[in-house]
């Protein structure tokens, strides 16, 4: 885990800086594709993701470890075959846990936020699940296994696949020739992305696109049918946390109040959007019928807002590069501390983009976690920033009340954009 985190103190700016370029290039050009809002709220999803990841919040049923130890028939000594066979692999087990996330309800809620946002940049990559904290699908890396490749190339080739997945998520690029018929490429992906009716579901593959091919789910992009963005049951939050367990929620309710004892049982493992019969009219939740008439969700904030909004987003990922240095030298309850008060922040901040107006209970409480970390610690986890901490927790109390004061939203407004 310390070396993932030495990796992410690379890729957490290089990512970074790569989505201002897009947005810059895109201002250049007069297409700009990266809303402000809507970048802070997918970075700071990104942010979770990552922090899980190093927390250890997550584990597999069966590891691969395992299936190694028991199924490895033999062990391939040429170190560039390994690293091939474990990457085509990979792809392989990426594009059938992909589809069986789309397709099963209870999957889809592990990567219904990557979907979540209604614009298509290279921000929107770094929407990444926090709720998949079961890794159900390492069975299929058995083909790796049984070829005797080893764990540790795994752990390698993963994050590396993960990372050769963010350049696609872009709007500036057209089609690429011959590349179409190889790899996965920004007209593959806008059309996964879309929810268009003739786009759903498609277009599954990781980097080879010839999995959809094989498979029969490829589409391709289509100049008279413009991709629209987003998921058909719209999120209408900036908060990675909400949007993580809001489908799961549905799930949740749907099987109590259902009578039949069938749907509550098997309505996890039906296909994605599945209710049981009359409760749509019976509950009804907000669908996009029409892609092409529909309000995108985009609380008004002042100028103030959005530009704090911005700095706090900075203040978190110093706070998370600072715990991804450090992860060598925190004991297991420092960690645990840090985490759980990025988590919080996180959750605010996003809270607060979405007007809520009662995010100054948040930030009360963050205030007492930075209040005990220094009674505790006698610093910052070995930073003598006591000054910078209170004016930061300062200003966030501000912008907390203010929006209370201008009576912010209980429910957060959808507006015409």
């Amino acid at each position: 885990m310390v070396e993932y985190g030495k990796i992410l103190l690379i890729a957490m700016p290089a990512f970074l800086i790569l989505v201002v370029l897009e947005k810059l290039y895109g201002y250049w050009k007069g297409d700009d594709t990266v809303p402000l809002d809507d970048a802070v709220s997918s970075l700071s999803s990104g942010m979770t993701n990552v922090l899980r990841d190093v927390m250890g919040l997550s584990i597999g049923i069966v590891s691969y470890q395992w299936f190694y130890g028991k199924l490895a028939l033999f062990t391939i000594e040429n170190s560039f075959i390994v690293y091939a066979v474990a990457f085509i692999v990979i792809d392989f087990y990426g594009y059938w846990s992909h589809r069986f996330a789309h397709k099963l309800n209870f999957f889809w809620n592990q990567h219904v936020i990557h979907h979540s946002s209604e614009e298509f940049n290279l921000a929107c990559a770094l929407r990444q699940p926090i709720s998949g904290i079961v890794k159900f699908f390492t069975f299929l890396l058995i083909p790796a296994a049984i070829m005797g490749v080893p764990p540790e190339v795994i752990s390698i080739v993963l994050p590396l696949h993960l990372f050769m997945q963010f350049w696609y998520h872009t709007r500036h690029i057209g089609k690429l020739g011959i590349i179409e018929y190889i790899l996965v490429t920004p007209s593959h992906h806008r059309v996964h992305h879309a929810i268009n009716p003739e786009y759903l579901d498609k277009n599954l593959s990781q980097i080879f696109i010839f999995w959809d091919f094989v498979f029969g789910t490829f589409q391709e992009e289509l100049d008279e049918v413009p991709p629209v963005y987003g998921i058909s049951r719209p999120a209408n939050t900036r908060n990675p946390f909400k949007i993580n367990f809001q489908h799961l929620l549905i799930l949740v309710q749907d099987a109590w109040r259902s009578h039949n004892i069938i749907d509550k049982l098997t309505i996890w493992f039906r296909p994605t959007g599945w209710r049981p019969e009359g409760f749509e009219k019976k509950y009804p939740i907000q669908k996009i019928e029409d892609v092409y008439a529909f309000s995108k969700y985009k609380p008004v904030l002042t100028r103030g807002e959005l530009y704090w909004s911005i700095a706090h987003l900075f203040v978190v990922m110093f706070f998370l590069l600072d715990l991804f240095a450090r992860l060598g030298s925190l004991t297991f309850y420092e960690l645990l501390a840090y985490g759980s008060y990025v988590f919080l922040t996180i959750y605010s901040l996003t809270d607060l983009m979405d007007k809520h107006k009662w995010n100054f209970i948040i930030e009360i409480f963050r205030v007492i976690a930075a209040s005990y970390i220094f009674l505790w610690l006698g610093d910052w986890f070995g930073h003598n920033i006591l000054p910078f901490i209170i004016v930061y927790h300062g200003i966030a109390l501000f912008f907390s009340f203010s929006v209370f004061r201008s009576n912010g939203q209980n429910n957060p407004a959808i507006v015409l954009r």
